[in-house]
C-alpha cells in the first residue's frame, strides 16, 4: 500500500467517458468493493490460508482488478463458488466477475449459452488424470472398467466421456458436486483415478498427506484455457476487465515489475519521447477514460500484484509448492501463448 500511495498518479475515481456508462463499474465504485467469485480450495489459484486470507493466481487477478478500478487491492470480497454455482452467481449479479479456473468455451461464451464474456486467458492448461502410484496405471487404457472421480457441471466431465469413447474404453464416472467431495472420494479409495485440469490436480496433490504417492498420467485430454469472466450483458465492464489482464502481461514484456514500477513511472514522466510508456502509465492520452477507469489503472494493478510473470512464479511456479513450469504460459516472444493486444 505504501507504493500505491507514493505514486504520483494515485487513483481516486474513474473518469468520465464511454467506459463509465457501465452499470457494473458504477455499482462497484458505488459500493467501493469488488465481489469476485473464486474456487477457494485450490492451492496456487485460490486458497484460504490458515489466517483466513486468500492467495493464488486467481486471487491476484481479483486484486489487480480491484486496484485498477478502486485504487486498493484490498477492496475485494471473495465468494467461494463450486462449479454448479458459478455461472448463476455471475448472471444474477451476486458476483461482479469470476476468477475461478474456468475454461473459455463456445457454449459458455455464446449468447445462447451461458452468455459470458471472457477476459484474456491467465493460465493455459489441459485436462489430466491422476492415480495412485501403487496402482501401476500408465495411461487411460489401464482404466478400462474402473471408476473415475469427476466433478459434475464442468468441461472435465464431457471431455472424459468424449476421450474414453474415442479410444473405446468403458469406465464408470463417479460424479460429485464440489472439488472437495471429488478428492475426498479419490483419497478414500472410491475410485482408482481422478480427472481435472492438470494444474488443479497438481494443486490438490500438494495438499495430500503423501503427495509423492500420486502421479499425473502423461495423457492430456483437452485444451483448457482458464480465463476470468464477466457477463456479456455489460460490454464496457468486460472491456475494462480485459485490459487490466492485458496490462499485467504487457508489463512483463516491457520488464516492469513491482520493484521498479515507481522508477519506470518517473522515467516516463521525465522523458516525453517515451510515448508508449507514457500512454501505458496514463501520463498522457486517455486510455483510462475510454475504459471508464482512472488514468493510472495500469500502475495501480502492477503495484498491487506485479506483472504476470511475478504472479505466476509466486503462486504456481518452480519456487512455489506446485512447482509448475511456465510452458505455454510464457510470453509469446519466449515460445508461449501470452500476448497482450497493443496499448494504442
Amino acid at each position: 500500500m505504501a507504493l500505491l500511495a507514493a505514486l504520483p498518479l494515485a487513483a481516486c475515481a474513474p473518469e468520465g467517458g464511454a467506459g463509465s456508462q457501465s452499470p457494473k463499474l458504477s455499482a462497484i465504485t458505488g459500493r467501493d468493493k469488488l465481489v469476485c467469485g473464486v474456487e477457494g480450495t485450490l492451492p496456487g489459484f485460490s486458497f484460504v490460508e490458515a489466517d483466513g486470507t486468500y492467495s493464488g493466481l486467481d486471487v491476484d487477478t481479483c486484486k489487480a482488478v480491484a486496484a485498477a478500478v478502486l485504487g486498493d487491492p484490498g477492496k475485494v470480497e471473495y465468494r467461494n463458488l463450486n462449479s454448479s454455482e458459478r455461472f448463476a452467481a455471475l448472471a444474477s449479479g451476486e458476483v461482479d466477475m469470476l476468477a475461478r479456473n474456468t475454461t473459455a468455451t463456445l457454449s459458455r461464451d455464446a449468447a445462447g449459452g451461458n452468455g459470458l464474456s471472457f477476459a484474456p486467458t491467465t493460465f493455459y492448461d489441459g485436462q489430466g488424470v491422476m492415480a495412485p502410484v501403487s496402482r501401476g496405471i500408465s495411461g487411460l487404457r489401464d482404466l478400462a472398467g474402473q471408476p473415475i472421480c469427476v466433478e459434475s457441471g464442468t468441461t472435465t466431465e464431457l471431455n472424459l466421456a468424449d476421450r474414453m469413447r474415442e479410444i473405446n474404453v468403458p469406465y464408470t464416472p463417479l460424479k460429485f458436486q464440489t472439488s472437495d467431495q471429488t478428492y475426498a472420494a479419490y483419497l478414500g479409495g472410491r475410485c482408482v483415478a481422478v480427472t481435472s485440469d492438470r494444474s488443479q490436480l497438481a494443486g490438490k496433490r500438494s495438499s495430500f498427506p503423501a503427495p509423492d504417492e500420486h502421479q499425473l498420467l502423461p495423457d492430456v485430454l483437452s485444451k483448457e484455457p482458464l480465463s476470468p469472466a464477466s457477463t456479456n450483458a455489460d460490454p464496457a465492464w468486460a472491456d475494462a476487465l480485459r485490459w487490466v489482464v492485458f496490462a499485467l502481461i504487457q508489463a512483463e514484456e516491457w520488464g516492469i515489475t513491482q520493484a521498479n514500477l515507481e522508477a519506470k513511472v518517473a522515467e516516463a514522466e521525465a522523458n516525453t519521447n517515451l510515448a508508449d510508456l507514457r500512454r501505458f502509465f496514463g501520463v498522457e492520452g486517455d486510455f483510462g477514460r475510454q475504459l471508464g477507469l482512472p488514468a493510472d489503472f495500469t500502475v495501480q494493478a502492477i503495484a498491487a500484484v506485479g506483472n504476470y510473470g511475478e504472479i505466476f512464479e509466486r503462486n504456481v511456479g518452480t519456487s512455489s509448492r506446485l512447482k509448475l513450469e511456465r510452458g505455454l504460459n510464457k510470453l509469446w516472444n519466449e515460445g508461449g501463448m501470452l500476448y497482450a493486444q497493443p496499448f494504442r
